[in-house]
């Protein structure tokens, strides 16, 4: 095994380390068995010819055999392509196409998902590069491709022979949440994520014997993957849900004195929906979450005042999660909010004024730049993409709006492409939400930015709670507590706003909502 301090393996060598290290569906895993684990399905990647440099897909839930493809993938210099389960064909495809993945590791039959049917859509020229599928849970499923089973753990295959250990080569790839020509690759390599990890371990304070984390994110997006590479880093054990279900993570929280879980608003609203109990999870000291849907400040001070503390965090493909987080001695409202101080002290983060270019002062809003250790080498295969991502100096170009506070600490305000440029002032459209949730009938709200006439103005959808709300109302309400420019110039009620899922939630689509706007004044 590697001794690399910045490798993958490091990370099991937690000193002190609490076993088992994992508990998948109530089995424990132990420090020696996963590592044990990751030799056979080395041995097992070598036997099926993957050498240094090759890409395997795996299209896997919450499982060992996923982070022992990862770690084995590591010891052979070789590269996982994370898929996401909610993946249909052309998403499948693309993912497969854009890595050269030759070999790709799925399971037979997942609840509702059918895997062979969509892998049935999947052309062979689509993909030209795969060569092979390995079944988890089956022989073979019907496939262009041929199939073997993903048998490591159940027969001896001969040792792998480790490649040079090179810590810096990519070794896992994530997507990003995508665009209309596909999602990028995103390349990280050992160092990337290992460093990460113990800084996450350190900045957290976890200690093995008395810190346990409820992993419910999926392991093929970053949320997911960081959170549990951080909690092996720091030897805390790890209770994993192969998907996330409200009711399994009642139970877990509940039964196993869980200190720590990270998930979407919706998850930790949909867990606490479902006990009465005043104070259901006194062990709990950190809930990281991001805020994908309207209300997630409702939610928070909910969840804090029966128990369930919610931090706000930030993170993308490119930073990995956890990025940076609120810290416990932060008021409340500053707790909550998306941004807080970087996991690693290592880590810069600047503000640029998205009208002059300069860097902005603290407190004025701009686009976020990172310059930091957890920064990702690049997007595969794509370079003008890479380079276009970096400023001159090296820091990586968000895309998301925020502002620097006094204490080193950072807020994330909204997405660039979301922020709205009113009245020659840059708003973002949670301050107008905010307010449109306070009225009477209100139940969510969503605003975007469109151009009428010339003029850039917002639009607002909101969502009814029980009387539908009147739109002239509801302007004449804003019109009272907001500056003119940040008064909706129409207000039109629907029963649900367009959504999007991703590897960590449910995400609204902002551009439908833009097209929306636009397709219901010009019918006007």
């Amino acid at each position: 095994m590697s001794a690399n301090a910045s490798s993958l393996q490091s990370l099991i060598r937690a000193e002190a380390a609490a076993d088992p290290a994992f508990v998948f569906d109530g089995t424990p895993v132990s420090r020696a068995q996963f590592s044990n684990k990751v030799e056979q399905t080395a041995a097992w990647l070598a036997a099926q010819g993957i050498i240094k440099g090759d890409v395997v897909a795996v299209w896997l839930v919450n499982r060992i055999e996923w982070l022992a493809l990862l770690f084995a993938a590591a010891r052979l210099g070789a590269i996982v392509a994370a898929v996401n389960t909610r993946y249909r064909s052309a998403d499948v495809a693309h993912l497969l196409r854009l890595s050269g993945a030759r070999l790709m590791v799925v399971e037979a039959a997942f609840r509702s998902i059918d895997f062979a049917a969509i892998l049935a859509d999947l052309a062979e020229d689509e993909v030209p590069a795969l060569q092979k599928l390995a079944v988890i849970g089956a022989d073979a499923i019907p496939a262009h491709w041929p199939c073997v089973r993903f048998d490591a753990f159940d027969r001896s295959y001969p040792p792998a022979r480790p490649a040079q250990d090179d810590v810096d080569l990519p070794v896992l790839l994530y997507t990003t949440s995508g665009t209309t020509k596909g999602p990028k690759l995103v390349a990280h390599s050992q160092r990337t994520l290992a460093t990460h990890a113990a800084s996450v371990a350190k900045a957290l304070q976890l200690d093995p014997q008395r810190h346990s984390l409820l992993a419910m994110l999926p392991f093929c997006g970053t949320f997911g993957m960081t959170s549990l590479l951080g909690f092996v880093a720091a030897g805390a054990t790890i209770h994993v849900l192969d998907a996330f279900e409200a009711a399994p993570a009642l139970k877990i929280l509940s039964t196993h004195a869980i200190t720590h879980a990270f998930g979407s608003d919706e998850m930790f609203r949909r867990i606490l929906a479902l006990t009465d109990a005043p104070r259901p999870f006194p062990h709990l000291e950190v809930c990281g979450f991001a805020a994908f849907q309207p209300g997630w400040r409702e939610l928070a001070a909910a969840a804090e005042a029966r128990g369930l503390p919610l931090f706000g965090l930030y993170g993308s493909s490119e930073l990995q999660a956890l990025f940076s987080i609120g810290r416990p001695a932060d008021a409340f409202a500053d707790r909550i909010e998306g941004g807080g101080r970087p996991m690693s002290p290592d880590a810069k983060v600047r503000v640029r004024d998205t009208e002059t270019g300069e860097l902005a002062a603290e407190g004025v809003s701009g686009e976020i730049e990172i310059s930091a250790p957890s920064r990702f080498l690049g997007y595969f295969n794509n370079p003008e993409a890479t380079r276009d991502a970096f400023t001159a100096d090296g820091f990586f170009r968000t895309g998301d709006i925020g502002r620097l506070r006094g204490d080193g600490s950072f807020v994330y305000e909204t997405r660039a492409g979301d922020a709205m440029r009113l009245g020659g002032f840059l708003v973002a459209p949670g301050e107008i939400e905010d307010e449109l949730k306070s009225c009477a009938g209100v139940a969510d709200a969503q605003v975007v930015a469109i151009d009428l006439k010339g003029q850039a103005r917002c639009v607002a959808f909101v969502i009814p709670a029980q009387q539908p709300p009147m739109p002239e109302t509801l302007i004449a309400h804003l019109r009272g507590r907001l500056a003119g420019y940040k008064v909706p110039a129409r207000i039109y009620v629907v029963d649900a706003f367009p959504v999007t899922d991703s590897a960590n939630g449910v995400k609204i689509q902002r551009a439908r909502l833009r097209a929306m706007a636009m397709e219901r004044i010009a019918a006007e």
